[in-house]
């Protein structure tokens, strides 16, 4: 095991631990900054304890290389396999366009449509805290972005990539995926990434950009039903 294999695990009790809850057997983030969780391993009391976290009719993600089983008391949802790639150090090219910028605070808002717009995994109200994040705009109007998510010691993960349907095409997906890793590799961090296992053409812009599959990855969406859900299905 390697904190690759639990990376959701590894980020909560390091680098964002300040944006997470609960403690030594399960964390999850703030459920205004993301909708991942993690038990420290699969053990019974640090299930529980993932189950204690969760609201009833609440949804939460658990990302890992190693199959999850569901706890009694949680519900699983959906369950899907994905891949997990590493960056190889492929030299990137140098990008001249001049239009990527930094998002700060004040274009949370704006983030958070597009996002929504574009599905391009859990993003909530404050996802951006977790890391930096780029953005191109067009006429002023927020058209494509890209970011950090998951963080820990030596690596960090880059998430939220989405281009707006209206300017697809056009290589601001590959253009902001190259900024934010050359970003995350001057700080001396190894850049990662997921897609789903399906999504093989996904794969193919990471991999023409310099990621490499290191492994499958299991993702599980998990609610609890409330008391009177449970009541009604005796």
């Amino acid at each position: 095991m390697t904190p690759l294999d639990r990376p959701v695990w590894s980020s909560l009790t390091t680098s964002h631990l300040e944006l997470s809850d609960g403690d030594h057997l399960a964390r999850r983030y703030a459920r205004d900054v993301n909708q991942f969780a993690s038990p420290r391993d699969d053990e019974p009391h640090a299930l529980e304890r993932l189950s204690s976290l969760i609201k009833p009719r609440e949804r939460v993600f658990i990302l890992q290389a190693k199959p999850f089983t569901t706890p009694a008391a949680l519900r699983l949802v959906d369950q899907k396999l994905g891949v997990q790639m590493l960056d190889s150090g492929t030299q990137l090219p140098v990008d001249d366009h001049g239009d990527i910028a930094a998002l700060e605070d004040k274009d949370a808002a704006e983030m958070l449509t597009l996002a929504e717009r574009t599905k391009p995994g859990p993003f909530v109200a404050r996802t951006h805290v977790m890391g930096d994040y780029f953005g191109v705009r067009v006429d002023g109007r927020l058209i494509a972005m890209a970011g950090e998510r998951m963080r820990f010691p030596g690596y960090t993960e880059i998430s939220g990539v989405c281009t707006h349907p209206d300017f697809r095409g056009c290589g601001y997906g590959r253009r902001l995926l190259s900024h934010v890793m050359t970003s995350i590799r001057a700080r001396g961090e190894t850049p990662f990434l997921h897609a789903w296992k399906s999504n093989a053409s996904a794969i193919r812009l990471y991999e023409s950009i310099g990621f490499r599959l290191r492994c499958d990855v299991h993702v599980s969406v998990l609610t609890k039903q409330d008391n009177k859900s449970m009541a009604l299905n005796c």
